[in-house]
């Protein structure tokens, strides 16, 4: 089943930078901009995590978190959220159970090689913990502003 608007958000608990255990109950009452990305230190990966980065305050004075996805470590997120600034958390999926929650592991072939990956993705979540917004294979250019004027108009 393939996640979509209207649909309650799945819960989930998984480790996340800054020492913490992240869950969807923690962001009850507040929008939650969840995007989930392949990985770190990546142009695609930085870029996106850039844009979010650079709206921030912006997403916050909307009433919305942002939260970044990613099968990579904590140590890897913790480096690559310094190396950035970035103002947000960074959940590590290393089980994938989050990316499976959402539906965002999908077959890749890169150089001819199949392998399993995720789909650039972002869930807009509004704090009763249904799902108001869903892009799926996401173009990274004007991502975070499209994403914005869609938390936006949940008012």
């Amino acid at each position: 089943m393939t996640l979509q608007t209207q649909d309650r958000a799945p819960d989930f608990s998984a480790p996340a930078t800054g020492d913490k255990k992240l869950a969807l109950s923690d962001f009850a009452d507040r929008t939650l901009v969840l995007y989930f990305y392949p990985r770190d230190n990546t142009p695609g990966c930085t870029q996106e995590g850039e844009a979010f980065r650079d709206l921030y305050a912006e997403f916050q004075n909307a009433g919305a978190d942002i939260v970044g996805v990613s099968r990579d470590s904590l140590r890897k997120h913790e480096n690559f959220r310094a190396k950035y600034d970035f103002p947000f958390d960074l959940i590590s999926d290393a089980d994938e159970k989050v990316c499976n929650a959402f539906g965002v592991l999908k077959e890749k072939n890169m150089y001819g090689r199949k392998h399993i990956g995720i789909e650039r993705s972002t869930f807009v979540i509004d704090g009763g913990g249904v799902i108001r917004q869903v892009w799926r294979g996401v173009k990274v250019a004007d991502h975070a502003d499209e994403v914005l004027t869609a938390v936006r108009a949940l008012g």
